[in-house]
């Protein structure tokens, strides 16, 4: 799923623009911190990215599947979600695109709106600005969002695994998810997220060869690894290693391998930011 970011005046009716130049399924998820309001939409469902289910102001959205998400984290209908990347999760699977409306904290390709757009408000690559939604190619923005890194989960990864040509003689799937710990201890102060750089081509071609080095091995057919970055909070996944194997022996290993080699190998930078302080981590997690 190709995940944007669209943020300040005019961001809806933006976001709706461009949902209808979009080729494919496509999710809006539109900040709501309006605590009285109520979805507009009567099609409710308890999951939001049940097929052809319509949550929240759908309408006006111009989307398959429309998702109000308030100050407090849940999202306007029936359930809640633990953070904004368990609603990414639960969405990528069945869509081509998210439009995420007036959520800044995401490194992820981003529009900004407004009279003084400051690219500082976002952590993600700014592909447009301007002071009105008239102001933005919409052309342009759609090439950019479709040549930007997609969000990718866990099962995803599975998923491609399993479609191995030898999946056949494969009788075992390790999967390895590093989130985001809170605190090591009780008194630690409580870290509130993360913020992952990478070095972009060079992180993505270590991966690869890594990847592709473990997937060599006797007895392991398909190793697929991903490391999300930007601002990830508390809780929230990081990183997935999966390995598809004969037996589940060389499953456990090549995956304890992998992420091995991943944090020692490959260009991601850490920031961390607690209750009290913000600074780089250099032991890469």
């Amino acid at each position: 799923m190709q995940p944007i970011s669209i943020v300040g005046d005019g961001a809806a009716t933006l976001a709706r623009r461009l949902a209808d130049r979009l080729d494919g399924r496509v999710a809006v998820v539109e900040r709501d911190d309006d605590p009285n309001g109520a979805p507009e939409s009567d099609s409710t469902r308890s999951d939001p990215a049940a097929d052809g289910g319509v949550v929240g102001p759908a309408q006006r959205s111009g989307a398959d599947t429309a998702v109000a998400f308030d100050a407090d984290g849940n999202w306007r209908g029936r359930g809640s979600v633990e953070g904004f990347d368990d609603l990414l999760d639960g969405l990528a699977p069945d869509h081509d695109y998210l439009l995420a409306v007036g959520e800044p904290r995401l490194r992820v390709p981003a529009v900004l709106l407004g009279s003084d757009p400051d690219p500082e408000r976002v952590p993600g690559t700014v592909v447009a600005s301007a002071t009105a939604p008239d102001g933005v190619d919409l052309g342009n923005v759609v090439a950019d969002l479709d040549s930007a890194e997609p969000w990718i989960t866990r099962e995803t990864l599975v998923r491609r695994a399993e479609a191995s040509p030898d999946a056949d003689r494969a009788g075992a799937i390790a999967t390895f998810t590093g989130r985001v710990r809170a605190r090591d201890s009780p008194d630690d102060d409580r870290t509130t997220h993360l913020a992952f750089e990478k070095y972009d081509g060079v992180a993505e071609d270590r991966m690869a060869a890594i990847a592709e080095e473990l997937a060599a091995r006797d007895g392991v057919f398909d190793v697929r690894m991903h490391h999300r970055t930007g601002v990830i909070e508390a809780g929230e996944d990081i990183v997935f290693v999966v390995v598809l194997a004969g037996h589940r022996g060389e499953a456990f290993r090549t995956v304890e391998d992998g992420i091995d080699r991943l944090k020692d190998e490959v260009p991601i930078f850490k920031k961390e930011a607690t209750e009290s302080e913000t600074f780089w981590v250099h032991r890469r997690d």
